[in-house]
């Protein structure tokens, strides 16, 4: 047993204790880090009271910032303790090539960004949709293992954001969204014939890219699964488009400052994305022919049924 006034344990103790006024510098830091997305987070949810140079929200920040501060105060020990132990372990995945001190930085910017735009996401209640009209018929349609729609496919990518670097991990979506602004940049919209629903397929459309939403969405769907991407049609009433799986939450922090910071600069410039969360929390991002950049506005928000091309 540890005897707490063991001259060694004191020692010990005495070494990793950090000292005044370095504790409460530490701490401080971590509050800001802290109270900057509660704040955020506070700012979306709360009534703008609209005060005289916005003091409303300026006091929340202070409110929030006094609360943590006193807060992380009283657990001092154990949070120097944990912030101890954390840095240790972040160093330790930065020399081994694991999670460390960049990923860190990555996730917080991420996020930060992520909420400071605030996307515009849209539930849908699976169950309660409609049977996906002609839905064999579209299915036949998207020739994702065309060879004609493939090659277009990756002369897309050999086009747009081929130099792009440092998100390896998100590669498909940006070769996907290659797809979307080659496509998006050239579609022409053709009316269908009078009284009649015509379903191009891919390769069909892929001769003077044109046609109307749903020739845009199969052709759309078809390159995007051609290069590994997972897409989906969307139903709503007189209207048809496209979306691409993006993944988790985190993956969606990520993909949206990589659009809004990298790819899509100007075109999404003072802009939100706007997708839809499916039954399983997974997150789909709009990419209709309306949209110049992928998470444009919806056409129709009032969804009937779904087409999931797996």
């Amino acid at each position: 047993m540890i005897q707490f006034n063991n001259p060694t344990y004191l020692k010990l103790k005495d070494k990793l204790t950090v000292k005044k006024p370095w504790d409460m510098i530490i701490i401080f830091i971590l509050n800001i880090l802290i109270t900057i997305p509660v704040f955020i987070i506070a700012h979306q949810k709360l009534i703008d009271l609209n005060w005289f140079w916005h003091l409303d929200r300026i006091f929340i920040f202070l409110v929030i910032l006094v609360a943590f501060q006193l807060i992380l105060q009283a657990m001092r020990r154990i949070t120097l303790i944990s912030i101890f132990l954390y840095l240790i372990i972040l160093f330790i995945g930065t020399v081994f090539g694991g999670y460390g001190f960049k990923s860190v930085f990555d996730d917080y910017k991420y996020m930060m960004y992520f909420m400071s735009e605030n996307p515009n996401p849209q539930d849908i209640i699976i169950s309660k949709l409609l049977p996906f009209p002609n839905k064999s018929k579209v299915e036949n349609a998207i020739e994702f293992d065309n060879p004609k729609v493939r090659n277009f496919a990756i002369m897309a990518t050999s086009k747009h954001f081929k130099d792009v670097k440092n998100y390896h991990e998100y590669s498909t979506l940006i070769q996907c969204f290659a797809v979307f602004k080659e496509i998006n940049s050239r579609w022409n919209y053709v009316s269908d014939p009078k009284g009649k629903d015509y379903i191009a397929k891919a390769s069909e459309s892929l001769m003077y890219l044109s046609g109307d939403c749903d020739d845009h969405s199969i052709l759309m769907a078809a390159c995007v699964k051609s290069i590994g991407g997972t897409p989906r049609l969307i139903h709503t009433d007189g209207h048809i488009y496209p979306e691409i799986l993006i993944g988790s939450k985190k993956d969606f922090e990520r993909v949206n400052y990589i659009i809004q910071e990298v790819l899509f600069k100007d075109e999404s410039k003072d802009q939100v994305l706007h997708y839809h969360i499916d039954e399983y929390h997974q997150i789909w991002l709009n990419l209709d022919y309306t949209a110049k950049y992928p998470g444009g506005p919806f056409l129709n928000e009032v969804i009937l049924g779904a087409l999931t091309v797996y």
